[in-house]
């Protein structure tokens, strides 16, 4: 069974929304601060459980599965019809929004990972010399908002494989009909 354009299309898009969701819930489920508990010349922070780190790091991975599924689709032989990277790249439009999709998938990864791993490091490391530490975690908002880049570079994956497929078919000379588009019968005279 060959693989086409709209099953990857809903893989690119699946993938992006599973990203989004584990984002938000990662967002959502972590704690504003952590309790203090006063030691012998030290402040242990006892943080509540949080998923947040897991969901983290799983909207990274679904994101990373996303834009290599996107990647893959746009250069993808279908049907045996291989098309050169120059052609793809000779169009303005497919040139545009390749760049966004790869330029918002590294912000929402480098947010993702950054929040995620700041997070997983202020809970593990959690004893502190400094007696007026407020017990912190990683700054709010931020996954939320990693979420929608993730959200945004999925999207901006589908808009390249449209504008890809576009490229395609200039390239192949094919309508969506089969038709030439160099086909003199197919010209309508306006008049």
């Amino acid at each position: 069974m060959a693989v086409t354009t709209k099953q990857l299309a809903v893989i690119v898009g699946a993938l992006g929304i599973i990203s989004f969701i584990f984002g938000v819930a990662a967002e959502r489920h972590k704690p504003l601060a952590g309790e203090p508990i006063q030691g012998k010349g030290v402040v242990i922070c006892k943080y509540p459980s949080d998923p947040s780190i897991p969901y983290g790091y799983l909207s990274a991975v679904f994101l990373v599965a996303c834009s290599g599924v996107g990647y893959f689709s746009l250069f993808y032989p279908y049907q045996g019809k291989s098309v050169p990277q120059s052609a793809f790249f000779s169009s303005h439009k497919f040139t545009i929004f390749f760049n966004i999709a790869m330029v918002t998938a590294g912000f929402a990864a480098a947010l993702l990972l950054y929040t995620t791993i700041s997070e997983h490091f202020l809970l593990t490391h959690n004893v502190h010399h400094d007696l007026d530490t407020q017990c912190p975690t990683a700054k709010t908002g931020l996954l939320g908002g990693a979420a929608f880049a993730s959200l945004d570079s999925a999207l901006f994956w589908l808009v390249a494989l449209m504008m890809g497929t576009n490229v395609r078919e200039d390239y192949f000379g094919e309508t969506e009909s089969g038709d030439d588009y160099g086909d003199a019968n197919s010209v309508v005279m306006v008049g």
